[in-house]
């Protein structure tokens, strides 16, 4: 899994109006749990870019002060108007501990719906994992070489190396569509 690296800075002040004045100033308030103790602190808003703004799942390493930490993104908030960021949550990693995260579908092989004239359709963009860090998938391989025309696969074909998929084995990843064109000439073969 990829990692970056982001620096911080401590918050002595909490609470709405403190927040208010460090987003004004171009920081992120955030907050690290999961660790021996919570860890308050800001961050400036340009070095999310890489972290929130890519469909890519990264390792952070935190370094607040001089300390280090390595944690994920457990959570980001938006301000519902301007999508200004206006909160993120890290969650600490520790050897052995195991963390839940939602991570990248990456479509392996070729279709032959496609191949017949079908358009694929992604029904999931991230699939619910659990595992300890070091086993962590950049992304899950959903193997679409068997998907004919108006089929689907589902998360229970998805093999899991090392992890454990969280999300409903019921739901479907993807599905190849029947453009309309393509449905008249398969009822006027029948």
């Amino acid at each position: 899994m990829k990692s970056l690296e982001i620096v911080g800075f401590k918050r002595a002040n909490l609470g709405k109006k403190d927040a208010k004045a460090v987003r004004l100033d171009s920081y992120v308030p955030c907050v690290l749990y999961g660790g021996a103790e919570q860890v308050h602190f800001s961050v400036p808003a340009i070095l999310f870019r890489e972290l929130l703004y890519t469909p890519e799942v990264h390792i952070v390493d935190l370094n607040i002060e001089g300390t280090m930490y390595r944690a994920i993104v457990q959570d980001s908030q938006f301000h519902p108007v301007n999508e200004m960021l206006l909160h993120v949550d890290f969650l600490e990693l520790q050897e052995g501990k195991e963390v839940k995260m939602e991570v990248p579908v990456k479509y392996v092989g070729v279709s032959p719906g496609v191949l017949a004239g079908g358009k694929l359709v992604s029904k999931l963009r991230k699939i619910k994992v659990k595992a300890t860090p070091e086993n962590l998938p950049d992304s899950v391989e959903v193997n679409i070489s068997d998907l004919a025309l108006g089929k689907s696969i589902k998360v229970s074909a998805v093999e899991a190396k090392g992890y454990t998929i969280l999300s409903s084995p019921q739901a479907p990843i993807a599905t190849v569509a029947i453009p309309r064109a393509l449905k008249g000439t398969l009822n006027a073969d029948k």
